[in-house]
């Protein structure tokens, strides 16, 4: 055997090991979040040692950008068969008709695990700039499905928040499309699709504000206690950074606060989490119920609702808690968090089975719009990353109500 035959074959069962490493690590990160897994982890699943891992990623974070970039890869190739549709709406459907044409070849174990993105957060530098640019040039290639007309400085703010809705809840199927039988992937996609394109208005509805939203706005939030002030920071720490960021040190730097009034004030670190996710789940219970017991058809309720919980993020009482925070948490708590997310979830479907029997909401499937609007609440959190001039005042225009009426519509 010749030396380029033999170097050759070499650098396939490297290539080939690789792409297994990949493929499990994804995995791994995707069922128990990067902190949850390990090189050790990683290493049993493919049958190598943990040094042996090294020899082709030396630390875990090299591992979960190379995930990470991969995810990117694919779905940048995605989005460019999309592309070649001729008007937008088409290439919005292609995106996700592909997307989860993907994930079915995924579930059937055609394709390599793609990683989701949910904790890109806790990257720190300099892996989280690679992401971050990477990321934002797919974000700019979604955009370019959107556009129809010229891109001028009175409508790229709607544009990059649109783009944001779009690229947010298609790639958040990863996290709930295996509730599905992977031969109706297709169909959820189409039903995905209708919704994001027309909207969930029946024709006889219009977006307007109701006396609902006045009692919504005027539900009792945040207190002005010390207590409530930790949880704000913290919130907004696990959401910038995610829960390692959220640091003890970075809390109370944020407040203005020793360390000792940390712990004067909070037993540890975990603790004061679990009550940010509480604080989320008690004010978006709270407005669920407001809205459920109000006056109105369906549609008036869940657009109410929504526009509240938005709202409240830009308010000075917020933010919320993103929910895909979940995979973060350590596992004594995490399956509990997870199931009050889902129950909270489910009211959104009362609503717009509500709104389908008053004819105000016209017929669609109810779960997987409930998946769009509890998306769309959570992707708010992050706005103001991709609309920098995002505030209380235009979020519900540039993104809420893109939802309701159509991501195309004016």
């Amino acid at each position: 055997m010749d030396q380029q035959t033999q170097s050759g074959r070499m650098t396939q069962r490297y290539l080939k090991k690789r792409e297994a490493i990949l493929h499990a690590a994804a995995q791994l990160f995707n069922q128990h979040g990067i902190k949850g897994a390990t090189l050790s982890d990683v290493a049993g699943r493919v049958g190598l040692s943990t040094n042996s891992i090294t020899y082709y990623y030396k630390k875990k974070e090299d591992l979960v950008v190379a995930c990470l970039l991969g995810s990117i890869d694919v779905i940048n190739d995605i989005i460019s068969v999309a592309a070649e549709s001729a008007n937008a709406e088409d290439r919005v459907h292609q995106f996700i008709r592909l997307f989860f044409t993907r994930l079915g070849q995924i579930q059937g174990d055609e394709a390599p695990e793609m990683m989701t993105f949910r904790e890109v957060q806790v990257l720190g530098s300099p892996h989280a700039e690679v992401i971050f640019a990477a990321y934002t040039g797919m974000f700019r290639r979604v955009r370019q499905l959107l556009i129809i007309n010229a891109v001028t400085s009175d409508n790229r703010v709607s544009l990059n928040a649109r783009s944001h809705l779009l690229l947010t809840l298609t790639l958040g199927a990863m996290t709930w499309l295996s509730r599905y039988d992977p031969e109706d992937y297709e169909l959820v996609a189409a039903s995905m699709s209708s919704i994001l394109i027309g909207g969930l208005a029946s024709d006889t509805s219009q977006w307007r504000y109701v006396a609902l939203d006045d009692s919504l706005a005027q539900a009792p939030g945040s207190s002005d206690t010390t207590q409530d002030a930790f949880l704000r920071a913290a919130t907004a720490l696990i959401n910038e950074l995610g829960y390692r960021g959220a640091s003890v040190d970075r809390i109370s730097a944020r407040l203005k606060v020793t360390k000792g009034s940390f712990y004067h004030h909070n037993p540890n670190k975990d603790d004061l989490i679990s009550e940010c996710f509480e604080r989320t789940f008690s004010v978006t219970r709270r407005m669920q119920m407001i809205a459920r017991a109000g006056e109105g058809s369906g549609w008036d309720k869940l657009c109410a609702v929504s526009r509240a919980l938005v709202s409240y993020q830009f308010s000075g009482q917020g933010p919320l808690l993103r929910m895909s925070a979940w995979s973060e948490l350590p596992d004594d708590i995490r399956d509990n968090k997870l199931k009050t997310i889902n129950q909270l979830g489910l009211r959104f479907v009362g609503l717009l089975v509500e709104g389908m029997k008053d004819g105000s909401i016209r017929p669609l499937d109810q779960s997987v719009a409930a998946f769009q609007v509890s998306g769309m609440i959570n992707a708010s959190i992050v706005l103001d990353r991709w609309v920098p001039d995002i505030a209380a005042e235009n979020a519900v225009e540039l993104f809420v109500r893109p939802l309701f009426l159509g991501i195309l519509s004016a």
